[in-house]
């Protein structure tokens, strides 16, 4: 295993009128424990995508009480690119490694110390992790039962073409060599995070997978529902083409990406009778998948349906 000579480490959130989510989060970050790796120091960014600057205030107001140091900046710009490449900016210099969580995600104590473990362990440039839901109020079991809002889950190690700023770390220097980093055509739709990895695997940067990196994410009772979960499902779709073509517009990979975004479709075709005998969780995950396949058609020919895209805020794109 290389051992890492220098372990500065910031933590970045971006925000938008989200207080309890953000007080959650920080509480979370403080309670961290080391026991693999020791960071030379460890900071908290926080970066406010409202105008208001009320997350600054309140950060004003804990930051005293913390175990680390805590700073937080306002992006007055509408757009999660934005606010990301201003989180970036005020840590890069700082910090050797860089980690993005959402300010409605609680780590366990662990966290970071996994991803710097599976960084040291495969030295990798970006370590992905977990992101189990965890809901706050009482929902349908088929919803909390049904495995809906689970991300994929890969051995520890694992290589991947692409990650989520929901749970990553990556090295400094991917973001220095990689400027601009999140593109802000992509500022008002999601996706950034999606294109941005997508580029580092296309330079050459290893992203690898830290299973026992895990986060939380706090869903609300009005995200758990078809409707939601359809939405959620096109817009990946959509935006996983938009940034694929974006990269690489030859036939090929258009071709490609229609084949497998049609195969979605015929998956979740072929479930919806099954869903009948299965229960409501097989019937929503069939039409998942076809919503999945229609946005990825959509994202080949180069559309976007705007019925499915979000309004800009930090929470609307996620």
């Amino acid at each position: 295993m290389r051992k890492a000579e220098s372990m500065r480490v910031a933590v970045c959130t971006i925000t938008y009128r989200r207080p309890e989510g953000l007080k959650r989060l920080i509480d979370g970050l403080d309670n961290l424990t080391f026991s693999k790796n020791e960071p030379s120091s460890l900071e908290i960014v926080v970066v406010d995508n409202d105008p208001a600057g009320l997350a600054c205030r309140f950060c004003e107001g804990v930051r005293s009480d913390l175990n680390w140091p805590l700073r937080c900046f306002t992006e007055p710009r509408r757009g999660i690119s934005y606010a990301r490449n201003r989180a970036v900016t005020c840590a890069v210099d700082y910090a050797d490694y860089v980690a993005f969580i959402d300010d409605d995600e609680v780590p366990e104590p662990a966290w970071l110390d996994e991803l710097l473990y599976a960084q040291r362990l495969y030295d990798a440039d970006v370590v992905a992790g977990r992101v189990l839901p965890h809901f706050n109020e009482p929902v349908s079991p088929w919803v909390e039962k049904g495995n809906l809002f689970e991300n994929d889950q890969y051995p520890t190690g694992y290589l991947l073409e692409v990650a989520h700023t929901n749970n990553v770390l990556v090295r400094s220097e991917v973001y220095k060599n990689m400027w601009p980093i999140f593109d802000e055509r992509f500022a008002l739709s999601g996706g950034e995070d999606t294109h941005f990895f997508m580029r580092a695997h296309h330079g050459g940067y290893k992203i690898v997978w830290a299973d026992d990196a895990v986060v939380y994410e706090w869903i609300p009772k009005t995200r758990a529902t078809i409707k939601w979960l359809i939405r959620r499902s096109y817009n990946d779709g959509n935006n996983y083409s938009l940034c694929l073509f974006d990269l690489d517009s030859s036939w090929a990979a258009r071709t490609e990406r229609v084949a497998r975004a049609s195969g979605s479709i015929v998956t979740g075709l072929l479930l919806l009778p099954v869903s009948v005998g299965l229960g409501r969780r097989t019937f929503v995950k069939a039409l998942q998948y076809i919503a999945l396949g229609l946005g990825g058609l959509a994202g080949a020919t180069g559309a976007s349906d705007e019925t499915y895209r979000g309004t800009g805020s930090v929470q609307d794109t996620k």
